[in-house]
């Protein structure tokens, strides 16, 4: 999931340098953390939050496959 969240991000922000995803997996459960700079986290976010929730529901059917629990933040 590190690898998808990672390039998905690089494609929309204007620094792909300074993108860095942590993971983080706890039993079942697993935690994509989303750094970027601060001038592309509205890139990121997107307006109103679309961009943050379709980032969210590509991540969640594709671990759906691997019978695991996937949250994206983006910090």
């Amino acid at each position: 999931m590190k690898e998808l969240v990672e390039v998905i991000a690089k494609a929309l922000v204007d620094n792909p340098d300074e993108v860095v995803v942590t993971e983080k997996e706890d039993g079942r459960n697993i935690v994509v953390e989303l750094h970027v700079a601060q001038e592309d986290m509205g890139k990121v976010i997107g307006k109103q939050g679309r961009i943050a929730k379709a980032i969210r529901s590509v991540v969640k059917a594709a671990s759906s496959k691997d019978n695991k629990r996937v949250d994206v933040e983006i910090v």
